[in-house]
């Protein structure tokens, strides 16, 4: 019904305003116990096979929503009823931003990706968390913090500026993901950078936390450096990573250089940066050998890239771009698919992982 109906209908729109239109069809969701059982009468599926458990958290299974879909937290119920295992919310920061100027995010369908340049906006981290306080969420809740899209923020600032958000973010948080590697800031910064990431972390202290840190990688990232990286996060106590984020390159795309040229700036993300993606989920897995769960993200469309990531050493998956260009029937057809893959991979199982439920 996507591909035939709905699909046609949202690409006929800009890209921003079909996600509004998601949006609110999410909002009406979210607010509707009647609703919710009819999207779960739809698209809802589960099965023990897919359960696990990670950092003492219970997941129906490994299937999530990627950040930057839900910025403001506004339709978590319906995000669940579409059989999503769990979620992440923003990026959020410590101030409210309405982001870069319009138009900012686009598709390349030739590529079955998307370009956004978003600016990280959203409501503010307190505004966002106090809506959230005292909630019971169906699935786990993961909330992703940036720095304010604000180039004065720089230095220490900048580093008190994550802080904020960090310490609104443990209030209803299952885990917070640090955002490092958002490359759609005007100062184009970001805390990639061995000395900048030492300070930051220094300031959030992970170990002193009562719940999982994790940090998300950009997709760019040469290897030399993500060792480096990661060698700092793993000292630090970072308890798992997001790999990966959009990038800011244009490489073997189908789509014509006219239509690169024309949309400008902005991070690229869907099937083009998935072999990229899934490269570096290998390389984090076997090179550095870190034993925390890695939640592989980055071009998943279908159940083989699903399997590629798993395979790769992923643990968890995340998908965003999969759903513009495939439907909410993807979720459902990513675990169907997963079913007889974990039962296989169950008894390999190595010690990277914390656990995986039993059935």
């Amino acid at each position: 019904m996507y591909k035939i109906l709905l699909k046609p209908l949202l690409f006929s729109m800009d890209a921003e305003s079909a996600h509004d239109l998601a949006m609110s069809a999410g909002e009406l969701v979210s607010s509707s116990h009647l609703l919710q059982d009819l999207t779960k009468s739809i698209y809802g599926f589960e099965h023990s096979n897919l359960e696990r458990n990670f950092w003492g958290i219970n997941f129906k299974n490994p299937i999530g929503l990627a950040a930057g879909f839900d910025k403001n937290a506004r339709i978590i119920n319906g995000i669940a009823a579409l059989g999503f295992g769990f979620t992440e919310i923003g990026s959020i920061t410590a101030q409210s931003s309405k982001g870069n100027p319009k138009p900012r995010a686009f598709r390349l369908p030739e590529d079955d990706s998307l370009i956004n340049r978003m600016g990280l906006n959203n409501e503010g981290a307190e505004k966002i968390i106090s809506r959230l306080i005292g909630t019971d969420f169906p699935i786990p809740l993961g909330v992703n913090i940036a720095k304010t899209h604000n180039p004065a923020i720089l230095g220490d600032k900048a580093i008190q500026d994550y802080v904020i958000s960090f310490e609104e973010a443990e209030k209803v948080a299952d885990y917070i993901t640090i955002n490092i590697s958002c490359p759609n800031t005007e100062e184009g910064k970001t805390f990639e950078d061995s000395e900048a990431l030492s300070a930051l972390l220094e300031a959030i202290q992970p170990t002193s936390r009562s719940l999982p840190v994790l940090v998300k990688f950009s997709v760019d990232l040469e290897l030399e450096l993500l060792s480096e990286l990661t060698e700092i996060c793993e000292n630090f106590g970072i308890q798992g990573y997001v790999v990966t984020n959009t990038s800011s390159k244009r490489d073997q795309l189908k789509s014509s250089s006219k239509l690169i040229q024309s949309i400008g700036r902005g991070g690229l993300s869907g099937a083009s940066i998935s072999e990229k993606s899934t490269q570096i989920v290998h390389w984090l897995r076997n090179e550095i050998k870190t034993s925390h769960p890695i939640i592989g993200v980055g071009g998943i469309n279908s159940v083989d890239e699903a399997k590629r990531k798993l395979d790769a050493g992923a643990d968890l998956l995340q998908i965003y771009t999969g759903l513009v260009y495939e439907g909410p029937g993807l979720v459902q057809q990513l675990k169907k698919g997963l079913i007889d893959y974990s039962v296989a991979e169950r008894s390999n199982v190595t010690s990277h992982s914390t656990g995986i439920a039993s059935s």
